[in-house]
């Protein structure tokens, strides 16, 4: 039994969710594939995985093994780009993410003109308000918008970008403009669940003030939000970026500006762990001055 083969044949069941699911990720027999996890458990003495018809759940053994499993995939992965090349001239996958406006407006051009630029890289953008896990998701590099809870990350600055309170006009016109934050509570408000969706947060004299919306539509995207409030169906609060346009088109009209909460940080997110492969370097530097020139709408450098 190859023991390395083995262990990828356990990620992916893991990933997938079950054999039959590796099976196909690994255009492998179904037989095969149950083969290889059982050879796995018979040889280090120890059930890693629970299976159903449907499905396969880790055992305690499993998610340790399955967790140092990667590690050391990932560490032969390594190697072999560097044996093959890869430390010498920039190649291989790339994997980005980004939310999903800012990455479609900003990150996406910067991302052509890279692969125009680089031949031998091919790059996979997956754009997601929500917060994917560099290690877990197989994530190369971040654009995120906001702290950086996790230190074992590493950040590059690139500007930052507030959340704002907006309405359209025909909705100020007939329902008022709020001035002070506890305003807010007896409007009609537009909730984006990726940023508080029930409590707003403000700034009133240097203090945070949080204040609860009672919402008469929550939506899991700020493209469906900022629709919502063009139409007139309240207020909603979203990122500068993300109203720039229906601003600029007098669509929306920003309110509470002097209440705003401080900006959140724009920032390239990547391990801090091991080298730094040539490929996400060489982005890196190609994207970074690009992304902090750029004259993006709601973003300040």
């Amino acid at each position: 039994m190859d023991r390395f083969d083995a262990m990828a044949v356990l990620v992916a069941a893991v990933d997938a969710g079950s054999l039959s699911g590796a099976s196909r990720a690994l255009r492998l027999p179904l037989a095969t594939v149950s083969r290889r996890v059982a050879e796995l458990e018979a040889q280090i003495g120890a059930q890693l995985l629970i299976r159903t018809n449907r499905q396969v759940q880790l055992t305690e053994a499993g998610a340790s093994y399955v967790a140092a499993s990667r590690r050391i995939l990932e560490d032969l992965a390594e190697a072999e780009r560097a044996v093959a090349g890869e430390y010498v001239a920039p190649k291989g996958l790339l994997t980005i993410t980004a939310p999903v406006v800012f990455g479609r407006l900003h990150v996406l051009p910067v991302v052509s003109d890279f692969l125009l630029a680089y031949p031998d890289i091919s790059v996979r953008l997956t754009l997601a308000d929500r917060v994917l896990h560099l290690t877990d998701d197989h994530i190369d590099l971040a654009l995120r918008i906001g702290n950086l809870p996790d230190s074992s990350m590493k950040a590059l600055r690139l500007g930052e970008i507030r959340r704002i309170v907006c309405a359209s006009p025909a909705y100020l016109t007939a329902r008022g403009r709020p001035e002070r934050p506890e305003e807010v509570a007896r409007h009609d408000c537009v909730a984006f669940s990726g940023i508080d969706a029930v409590q707003w947060q403000f700034a009133t004299d240097g203090r945070e003030q949080r204040v609860t919306v009672r919402p008469r539509l929550l939506v899991n995207t700020a493209e469906a939000a900022i629709d919502a409030a063009v139409a007139g169906l309240g207020l909603t609060r979203v990122l500068s970026y993300q109203i720039a346009a229906a601003e600029r088109a007098g669509q929306l009209v920003e309110v509470l500006k002097d209440h705003a909460p401080p900006p959140a940080p724009v920032q390239l997110v990547y391990s801090g762990q091991g080298v730094l492969p040539l490929k996400l370097r060489t982005f890196i530097d190609f994207a970074a001055p690009r992304l902090r020139a750029a004259p993006t709408p709601g973003m300040e450098h």
